[in-house]
């Protein structure tokens, strides 16, 4: 049978969209990463108002992702069970989805940024530049999601390589744009958030060339149909409930850090970029388990899609352990890289021992998730995901009322893990996710 391979064939596998993944997944946090150490420099304020601006854009961004995680999983399902032209379908919906979610963002976005700023808690020059920063980077809202589903697409298709090139490419050109803008020519925050949203327009330019050629080769319509993006939306309803609780999470973190103080919310801002870099890395061993669960599912080898969730697993707490102390070691000079106030970097560095610490833990979890995503577990997805997040804001909401400070807020971070941890791999270990076919 065509899936009965041996393991170490699998693990080659894994292993040959992983590493492209790998990539990719650390090159995007580089738009923020890059905007961070720069605008850093600028002063605390800047760079406080960074991070509420991030946060928000985070979370519409967050709540999108089904774009790319929804068409993964559906497009290896169709092409393990070489339904070719429904996968192609699929992408030009999807797009189409995006760009009109796109649109809807920053039309709705852009001219309430100062009351989104406010509900976060940012107040003086904060705020200021955090609606600068938001409202000029609304306008990449389209071009980022059309990149979403793109990425969703060729992961599908188990082709990593592509999405790599977008991303180290559109990473690359940020970098420049932000140094010739920011250092160069002596401009602002709102600088920054231009070069991002030039970066992004790019990058889906490339994702429409693409997908083009590939539905035009399975001569599937290019036109929108309103029943299949609402079926769509209807089979991505779960995973949404999943974003919004991730985020939502987030969101609350970010909020509650602004309201214990201006050095509190920059050294968060610093350390929860650290970890989201940090947990995209490990994520490329995820990105393979949505590609090799779906399509061995779509196939009919539930066996094989269970042999290949066990070493993705393995693999990702190892990778966390590999990070966890590189990451313990470093950070002090990590936090230096972002920040020239000496409070923030104290701060931040601390914050970071928990980043470390958490990592080997995180690696299971984002592994897991995965896993699920893949097999189309979404149903389940959500309501596991709206526990962990309900509890982990409850206790956020409470340090809060009882004038904690920021390693309290971490310290609930460390709970939203255990639970979705423990949560999905009690999923994991038994056999309702392994539903095989085109469709589930």
């Amino acid at each position: 049978m065509m899936f009965a391979t041996r393991l170490s064939a699998e693990g080659q596998e894994i292993l040959r969209l992983a590493f492209p993944a790998l990539g990719a997944l650390v090159a995007e946090p580089l738009y923020v990463l890059a905007d961070t150490a720069v605008v850093g420099h600028l002063g605390t304020g800047p760079l406080g108002g960074l991070g509420v601006a991030s946060a928000a854009l985070l979370f519409g961004y967050g709540l999108c992702i089904f774009l790319a995680y929804g068409t993964t999983a559906s497009v290896a399902r169709l092409t393990g069970a070489n339904e070719h032209r429904r996968a192609a379908d699929q992408a030009i919906q999807g797009l189409w989805l995006a760009l009109a979610i796109g649109l809807s963002l920053a039309a709705v976005g852009i001219p309430l940024a100062d009351s989104i700023v406010g509900a976060l808690g940012a107040e003086g020059d904060v705020a200021e530049h955090a609606t600068t920063y938001l409202e000029i980077s609304l306008l990449g809202a389209p071009g980022m999601l059309l990149m979403l589903a793109g990425t969703g697409y060729l992961r599908g298709l188990k082709d990593n390589m592509r999405p790599l090139r977008v991303a180290v490419g559109t990473a690359v050109l940020n970098l420049v744009l932000e140094l010739v803008l920011i250092v160069g020519l002596g401009l602002g925050i709102g600088a920054s958030a231009a070069a991002t949203v030039v970066a992004q327009w790019t990058g889906a330019t490339c994702y429409l060339t693409w997908i083009g050629r590939d539905v035009k080769a399975q001569r599937s319509p290019l036109r929108p149909r309103p029943a299949a993006i609402g079926r769509m939306l209807s089979v991505s309803s779960q995973l949404l409930v999943r974003n919004l609780s991730l985020t939502g999470m987030f969101l609350v973190g970010t909020s509650v850090a602004t309201r214990i103080g201006r050095v509190e919310v920059a050294a968060h801002q610093v350390a929860f970029q650290v970890w989201i870099a940090t947990a995209l890395t490990m994520d490329a061993l995820a990105v393979a388990a949505q590609a090799m669960v779906g399509e061995r599912l779509g196939a009919g080898c539930a066996l094989a899609a269970r042999r290949i969730g066990r070493r993705i697993i393995f693999w990702s707490v190892g990778m966390g352990m590999v990070l966890a102390p590189i990451l313990l070691v470093a950070r002090s000079g990590v936090a230096g890289i972002f920040s020239d106030d000496p409070d923030v970097v104290a701060l931040a560095s601390f914050l970071l021992m928990h980043v470390g610490l958490m990592a080997p833990l995180g690696g299971a979890t984002f592994a897991l998730d995965g896993i699920l995503i893949g097999a189309g577990d979404q149903a389940f997805i959500a309501r596991g995901m709206a526990v962990a997040a309900t509890a982990t804001v409850l206790a956020m909401v409470a340090i809060r009322l009882a004038d904690l400070g920021i390693g309290w807020l971490w310290a609930a971070i460390w709970l939203s893990t255990i639970l979705r941890s423990s949560i999905f791999i009690a999923r994991f270990n038994g056999t309702r996710w392994q539903v095989v076919g085109a469709d589930r």
